[in-house]
């Protein structure tokens, strides 16, 4: 009989609701992961209950407030619309499941059930298109530990990123063309997550995919080096992060006589926190306020037919095999 297919799509997660415990719960979750935070357990034990959790929870429930939809978390909105258009793409051939690395729903409740119900082949796409330890890897090893407990292992198929895919290029250009057409072109700022710098010293990849991902879409949009910047955002704690900052970049521009710009996240597969919260208020509140004219935030891929199509053609050829 042939092999029972499922498509695993994964993603960071977000809180279960709109308040504080919620919150508080899913950030010491993802916060706890060593693989996250990269400093002694002991050490960061006491920063994280004795510091973080009780001043940044607010902090957060506040941002996730001012971007959390009728429907919940866009991330999980999102997500969803994502899972459920491959679905429709790929058939009945292959089940299409959604988990989230923190929150809900779990690793463990989704690829048990997935298991249970006689799945034996497991195509996992963790939707970051950067590997990073504190993304790809994190996925790989919490899938892993799931696994160790089960006695009927599938055949397993981990795809670690996608960063140089030729449809992940050409959907995000298309992206931007789309915008471009509706609202004129202005000077491209693509701003990735960032990064402490300790974690690229160790190994990690990500810095240099993000590296080939921006040049790869200026090549994909012909622009020159004045046309296009890149950045790193959501910098935490007092360590050196990957640089450029996304808020010193936004100044360098405003000092060369830059008053608009259209930004980009290419590393978020959905819009979330990050992109909605921090990049498309806060960040175009400094740019604004510091005397910019016009700050656009392109939207993430989300559950574009271009970018559907690009997990489809990611994943078939595991299908087959």
């Amino acid at each position: 009989m042939p092999a029972k297919t499922a498509v695993l799509l994964t993603n960071l997660g977000t809180p279960d609701s709109l308040d504080k415990a919620s919150v508080k719960r899913f950030l010491k979750q993802f916060l706890s992961d060593p693989r996250v935070v990269e400093i002694s357990r002991p050490i960061w034990w006491l920063i994280l209950n004795g510091i973080i959790l009780p001043v940044r929870s607010g902090k957060t429930l506040a941002a996730y407030q001012r971007m959390w939809g009728d429907d919940g978390s866009p991330l999980l909105i999102f997500s969803e619309k994502q899972q459920q258009a491959l679905q429709s793409l790929l058939g009945e051939e292959s089940t299409v499941a959604l988990a989230m690395r923190y929150g809900k729903p779990s690793f463990e409740s989704v690829i048990n059930e997935l298991l249970n119900s006689g799945v034996n082949r497991l195509v996992v796409l963790p939707l970051y298109p950067q590997n990073s330890a504190t993304t790809t890897a994190t996925s790989f090893y919490h899938l892993a530990e799931v696994l160790a407990g089960r006695r009927d292992l599938p055949s397993l198929h981990f795809i670690d990123n996608y960063h140089d895919h030729p449809w992940y290029i050409a959907a995000l250009a298309n992206s931007v063309k789309s915008h471009w057409q509706q609202s004129g072109q202005h000077h491209l700022l693509m701003s990735f997550h960032g990064l402490p710098q300790a974690n690229v010293d160790r190994g990690d990849p990500y810095y240099d995919q993000c590296l080939k991902t921006a040049d790869l879409l200026a090549n994909a949009l012909e622009l020159d080096e004045s046309g296009w910047s890149l950045c790193f955002q959501s910098r935490f704690g007092k360590q050196a992060w990957l640089k450029p900052y996304t808020a010193d970049v936004l100044e360098q521009l405003l000092a060369r006589g830059t008053k608009s710009v259209d930004v980009i996240c290419p590393g978020f597969a959905a819009d979330c926190l990050e992109t909605l919260d921090e990049i498309k208020i806060e960040y175009r509140h400094l740019f604004i306020e510091q005397g910019g004219e016009e700050f656009n935030y392109i939207p993430a891929l989300n559950d574009d037919a271009a970018h559907i199509e690009m997990m489809r053609v990611i994943v078939e050829p595991y299908l087959l095999a």
